[in-house]
Formats: C-alpha cells, structure tokens, sequence
C-alpha cells in the first residue's frame, strides 16, 4: 500500500470511528434531563397553604410527601446572639433561626414559597435573604431588606430542583456570610428522592476573629483576615466539637446514610470527605446528575452536594476537609458514629480514634473551658490546670510521647520519670514553644529526632499542658503560668518549625 492509499485508510477508518463515537455521543446528549425552570411549573399549588417545618442543624425536615405543589409559608428569623466557638471561646454570631448554619427548609419543585423574614428587635443590624433556589433579581435579596423589630414578605416559585444554600446579602456582604448567616433550603424533585435510613445536615464556613485559634473569651471578627482570606477558623456546623463527641451523629451499619452538605464560606472552597467511606453516589454542587463512588468532593463557597454512602463496617467515621490543616488546626471535623457487630471479612483491624483525632476524641473539652473560666476569674487551681492540661496533651502530644508519657523507643523520648524535666522543670513550657532539634539524652538513653515548635497554642494552653506533664508519671510537680508561657514566646516570637 503506498502512501497515499495509506493515509485515504486512515481518514476513512477515523471517519467511521467518528460517526460510531457520534452515535453514543448522541445518545448521551439525548439523556433524559430535568428541563430546568422552563419546566418546572406545575401549575398553580394545590389544597390548604403548609407552613413549612424548619430544623436546626445537623437535622433535616421529612420528605415532602406530596404529589402536588402547594403554597408552602416559611417563617425565619434573624437573631444575633454570642454563642462558643470553641470550649472557652464565644463569638457574636448572626444568625437565620438561632443557630449556625441557619434552619433547613425543605420544599418540592413547584411550590409556590410565602417567605417571610423576621428581624428580632434586639438585632443591632439590618438584614435580608438571598436564596440561590429563587429565580428573581438578587434571590429575594431586594425584596427582603429587614431592619431590626420589622418583618419583610416575598413570595416566589420554587421552579428547579436542587439543594441550594441561601444567605445573607446585606452589605458588607461578606462580614454578615462570616459571621453565620447561611444555610440550605432543598427543593425536592416532583417524585421525591430515594429513601435512606438517616438524612444529616452539615455546612461548613470559615471564621475570621481577632484573637488567635482557641484563644479564650469572646472573639470580635477581624475584617482585614477576613479580606485576607485568612482564616481563624474552619468548622461545620458553626463551632468546633459541635459534630464529635456526644454530639457525633449516628448510624448503624447496614443502614444508607445521605448528607446535605453546604458550604458558607465567605472564602473557602470545601474539599469533603469521610474517612474510610467512599461516597456511593454524589450529586456535585447540588446538580441532577450523580457521580458514583467518590473519595472526595469540591464544594464551592455558596455551594452545595448530597453525598450517600452505605455503611458496612462500624466505628467513627471522621468526616474532614481535606485541606487538611483545616481539620485538624482549624476545627474543621466532624464524626459518624456507627454502631453495629464487626465484619471481619471487610475490615479487619482496630480502631486508633484517640490518637487520630487528638483532643476531639474526647467526648467535650470541658476541662478546658472550666479552666479558662477560672483563670479569667483568678481561682485557676492547679487541679483544672491538669485536667485541662490532659485533654490538650491528648490531641497536641500524645501522638509521638504516647498517652502514658512512655514515647516511642528509639525514636521519640519518654515525659514519665523524665531527668530532663527533672533536672529543669522550667524548660517545657520553652521546649513546647520553640521545639527540640537534635541529640539529647533522657534517662541515659540518647535520641536525635525533631519535635516541631507548638507555637499554635496560646499562652495558657501551653501552661497548661506543661502543668499536666510536671505532675504526672513520677515527674517532680510544680505550676506552669500563662505569663511565664508568654515569657517564653517574647524571647523568640517569630520561631519556625523545625526541619526534619
């Protein structure tokens, strides 16, 4: 075959591939879609007007149930209120209903939405809604400009179906996002979605505060991190801890799990994902169309996606964002619970919660906020140093120096019955700040391995932990302070982290 002959082969050859490719193709364009709003009229709604059932966080409302639109009333409510953050922190948040993220509202494609937005009297600030589910100028923004003790009513026509987040969109826009104003409203397609034995409700958002991560008492928000994009914190559902522990949401293993998940922002894109689960289906960004078996999902700020998964094995499932400082120096974590016999034949192994998730494993930091309390107080005992001091260590040390002090052999240097503490006991407070790089010698066995400086902690953390470490597994006793922390920080406020 000459060269010519060749190459026609070729084209006819990739010609025909073309038209079998444009075939499938065609078939995959000619799948069956939504319509959008165009389709999305039902007609007028049907029967008595429904006042919606609204829940707060990590709830979700029951399934629609209806084969009609209806006229559906929703009330909510604007409410600033301080509220923790984290254990010992509180911060001034605004609020739709009370909580952060805001009520779930849940409607079905077509209803007609009587939506009234209250603002409580004692609010300091004018606020308003924009509802990414509405199709109108500003997502009833323009038409719910609320000032404090007024109530502001809009009507509009669910036409797309969808989860969507909704928010605040008073100017600044940004600092009323920030400070909690968001949450998600779900519109349910005409048949309604698939039965699932637990429905959650979990958004994200990222917190910008004057004082440093975990630093105690009432935090105002800082603009300039804000428009930094620089975050104090990461969290879901509006505080640190408020999915672990006893407030860890539950499951049992044969049972299919679906989550809401929105993400607030203002800034930060979300990327979603549990820990030892893989999503079985994922509708990215809130679309019709699923993905199937998804490690991880990018949820936009403003955003949203349904998630579900199975559950075949239990334990605590620790759902993170995968930037993963966030997680874990941010706040941003949360736990599924789940309950049920083992199956060996799928997993085989033993859970390390208290070491993997550090002081979260813990069911609350209560010690830590009573000891902040009573150090703001003046009555901080050295008995709630300790108690504090053991749950920070769990989550900020235990890792490496292990649970009992003991360390790793050969590798990281036993706390208990240490003679380098013993011979200082005032050179841990500077060790957990500056770190320890290089050969040293504890109880006549040398080690040359690298602790970073844990200058994340604040001042009374430090003091704390210190106290917890000086009186406990033989170790000589004593008080670490909060001045003598900050002491510690003044000689070598800009330390790195040590390099391995």
């Amino acid at each position: 075959m000459n060269r010519l002959s060749l190459a026609l082969a070729v084209v006819v050859a990739a010609g025909l591939a073309g038209c079998t490719g444009g075939a499938s193709d065609t078939v995959a364009a000619d799948a069956p879609t939504t319509g959008g709003s165009a389709r999305g009229d039902f007609g007028p709604p049907q029967g008595e007007p429904i006042h919606a059932v609204l829940t707060s966080p990590p709830h979700v409302p029951p399934p629609v149930g209806r084969d009609h639109p209806a006229k559906v009333v929703v009330e909510l409510e604007v409410v600033e209120k301080e509220m923790p953050i984290s254990e010992g922190v509180t911060y001034t948040f605004w609020t739709f209903g009370g909580t952060v993220p805001g009520s779930f509202i849940r409607v079905r494609q077509g209803d007609t939405v009587e939506f009234h937005l209250k603002n409580a009297p004692d609010s300091k600030m004018p606020h308003n809604i924009d509802l990414h589910g509405v199709t109108g100028p500003g997502g009833g923004a323009a038409s719910s400009f609320t000032a404090p003790g007024h109530e502001s009513q809009f009507t509009f026509k669910a036409l797309n179906q969808g989860i969507y987040v909704y928010h605040c969109a008073t100017a600044p826009v940004g600092m009323h996002v920030a400070n909690g104003m968001y949450g998600l409203i779900l519109v349910e397609p005409p048949e309604g979605l698939p039965k699932v034995d637990h429905e959650y409700y979990v958004m994200q958002g990222d917190f910008y505060t004057t004082g440093k991560y975990r630093e105690k008492g009432l935090q105002p928000f800082d603009m300039e991190k804000a428009i930094d994009e620089n975050p104090t914190y990461v969290l879901f559902n509006g505080a640190e801890g408020a999915l672990t522990g006893d407030r860890s949401l539950p499951a049992k293993t044969g049972e299919t799990v679906r989550l809401f998940v929105g993400n607030g922002g203002p800034n930060l894109v979300s990327s979603f994902h549990v820990i030892g689960e893989i999503f079985d289906r994922v509708q990215p960004e809130g679309g019709t169309h699923p993905q199937e078996n998804v490690q991880t999902t990018l949820i936009p700020a403003g955003g949203a996606a349904i998630v579900e998964f199975h559950l075949e094995v239990p334990g605590s499932y620790v759902m993170v964002d995968h930037s993963i400082f966030r997680a874990f120096n941010k706040g941003a974590l949360a736990i599924l619970k789940v309950d049920g016999a083992e199956n060996k034949a799928i997993y085989s192994g033993k859970e390390v919660d208290s070491v993997y998730l550090g002081d979260r494993a813990e069911p609350n930091l209560k010690a830590v906020s009573t000891a902040a309390k009573a150090h703001a107080a003046g009555t901080l005992t050295r008995d709630e140093q300790i108690a504090a001091g053991k749950q920070l260590f769990t989550g900020t040390c235990s890792v490496c120096h292990q649970a009992n002090g003991e360390g790793l052999k050969g590798v990281f240097p036993p706390l208990a019955g240490s003679d380098y503490i013993a011979q200082d006991p005032r050179r841990i407070v500077k060790t957990i700040l500056h770190g320890l790089s290089g050969k040293v010698t504890v109880n006549g066995t040398d080690y040359n391995s690298v602790m970073p400086p844990m200058n994340q902690l604040t001042d009374d953390e430090v003091a704390n932990i210190a106290t917890f470490v000086l009186n406990s597994w033989g170790n000589p006793g004593g008080l670490a302070t909060k001045d003598e922390a900050a002491a510690a920080r003044a000689e070598n406020p800009n330390a790195k982290q040590a390099e391995h």
